[in-house]
């Protein structure tokens, strides 16, 4: 049963959230509920496209309020938990809370696309191998670069960088180095700590802290968390699919995932040819475009 919240405790729930939601979603979902009738489900499917708006209702629903045993990663379980009425005050908080200027929206358009894009070919893979949580795998897809609309916002030509990082990528130069040496932060460690004020599940954030350290994960033989493997493989494969480093980085070669294929493909059982069918077939599908 859902549970009414004011719109006082959610804006103080809301502080520190700091990604801003997509604007054509935001005026989407603005249509939606200003019907007779608001549907719940096609607001939520709205919302889970949009990090910042996930993110958002994630961490309401996490919250003390609801006093949930186990942190919730599915935006449908979400929202059906927290009603209507909270949804809709939740939106009209983070519509005021957005503003954006022409210039933040098109530097921002590179990521809102792939973290959509990520997100639905990390749960059309986490189908395909038979992972048991494919919700999660698409948060975790959707949610894997939340910091960087935060380091755009804190360092203007931090796109510049992020390119430049992509470009360097290689078996000894990970993509958070170049970060790393020309502001001494990078996206993945702002990610994680965003992740984590959003009160999403831990095993995601530490996946969100880790992404662009996968070479060293599979190579060490320390038995590290096997749920952590999988969705690490799930994500760098589903980057790979959705040229992530053509639309973020301007590369023309996925340098990371040269270094890491074999690794990556051996850890879930596909042969190269495997993976190359599984490429095919979920672009046809449309959810790595």
């Amino acid at each position: 049963m859902s549970q009414e919240l004011s719109a006082e405790y959610i804006q103080q729930v809301l502080q520190g959230i700091s990604v801003p939601p997509q604007p054509q979603i935001m005026v989407d979902l603005q249509m939606e509920q200003v019907m007779p009738n608001p549907d719940l489900r096609a607001i939520a499917k709205l919302i889970s496209q949009d990090p910042g708006l996930s993110g958002a209702l994630l961490k309401v629903v996490n919250s003390p309020f609801f006093g949930l045993a186990n942190r919730i990663a599915s935006i449908q379980q979400a929202v059906n938990l927290l009603g209507c009425n909270t949804v809709i005050n939740l939106i009209n908080a983070q519509s005021i809370r957005g503003e954006l200027t022409d210039e933040a929206i098109v530097n921002l358009n590179r990521f809102w696309d792939t973290a959509q894009d990520v997100a639905m070919t990390c749960l059309t893979l986490a189908k395909r191998i038979g992972y048991r949580s494919p919700d999660e795998a698409y948060t975790l897809g959707l949610f894997h670069n939340c910091g960087i609309p935060l380091m755009l916002k804190r360092f203007p030509n931090y796109m510049d960088v992020l390119e430049q990082a992509y470009g360097n990528a290689n078996e000894q130069h990970r993509v958070v180095d170049t970060e790393n040496d020309l502001l001494n932060t990078n996206h993945a460690v702002v990610g994680y700590y965003t992740a984590k004020s959003w009160n999403l599940p831990l095993h995601l954030c530490e996946v969100i802290a880790s992404h662009h350290n996968a070479l060293a994960i599979f190579t060490e033989d320390s038995g590290r968390d096997a749920q952590l493997k999988t969705l690490l493989a799930i994500l760098k494969m589903a980057e790979n699919i959705c040229d992530t480093h053509r639309i973020l980085g301007n590369q023309n070669e996925d340098r990371e995932w040269q270094s890491i294929e074999q690794l990556v493909l051996e850890y879930v059982g596909l042969s190269e040819y495997d993976f190359e069918n599984l490429r095919e077939s979920i672009r046809d599908l449309g959810a790595g475009l």
